[in-house]
């Protein structure tokens, strides 16, 4: 059994998390809205199996121990997708039928929409700044998802910005956690539902 000192020594995941899925969307974002040619976006592999995969995997994990569903959920989740992101994209998306592996790559983001958008209802008990998060991310995987199915370009670059505005909402949440930690008072709101101290993720439990 742990005692109360284990317990406390126990550091917030959070911003860690936060962090690895920020500059992941923003890398792939930036191919999405087509702010970077196409013939890079290979930079995306790297990010995706360590710092998105793996970093917000152990954040999960560290999450359990720490008792919180929703971020254990959240960033396991989360650094699953991204790893098989890197997989699919890597070993997978080359060898589909060129004209029906949108639907593939549809399917593969549908799944995705639809556990982004029930973990936005579980978001609104934790704060705003993660809330704000989580509407952003809802909204860039049903945009990618209808584009795929639609093959539609101009629709991928709509939510290529999205991802973008996702990214800087996590990076904003995962900067003010962890600044908030670190000089151990508020600087920087994090908007917590029902007056509370922060919620699951990046804020009391």
């Amino acid at each position: 059994m742990s005692s109360p000192a284990t317990e406390s020594a126990i550091a917030d995941p959070g911003p860690l998390g936060l962090a690895g899925f920020a500059a992941t969307t923003f890398v792939l974002s930036s191919f999405n809205a087509h702010l970077i040619d196409a013939s890079l976006e290979a930079v995306v592999l790297p990010l995706a199996l360590f710092y998105g995969g793996l970093v917000q995997l152990l954040a999960g994990m560290w999450e359990f121990r720490k008792g919180n569903t929703f971020g254990a959920t959240a960033f396991g989740s989360y650094g699953a997708f991204w790893l098989s992101y890197a997989g699919y994209a890597k070993f997978v998306a080359g060898s589909l039928p060129a004209d029906t592996a949108h639907q593939a790559t549809g399917l593969f983001l549908l799944i995705w929409a639809v556990f982004t958008v029930y973990m936005t209802v579980a978001a609104l008990r934790t704060n705003g700044a993660l809330l704000a998060v989580f509407v952003a991310l809802s909204a860039t995987f049903v945009v990618l998802t209808i584009a795929e199915f639609a093959e539609s370009t101009g629709t991928t670059k709509v939510g290529g910005w999205l991802g973008l505005v996702t990214a800087v909402l996590a990076w904003y949440a995962s900067f003010a956690v962890v600044t908030n930690s670190t000089w151990k008072r508020g600087l920087l709101p994090l908007f917590p539902a029902g007056g509370g101290r922060g919620g699951p993720v990046g804020g009391a439990h």
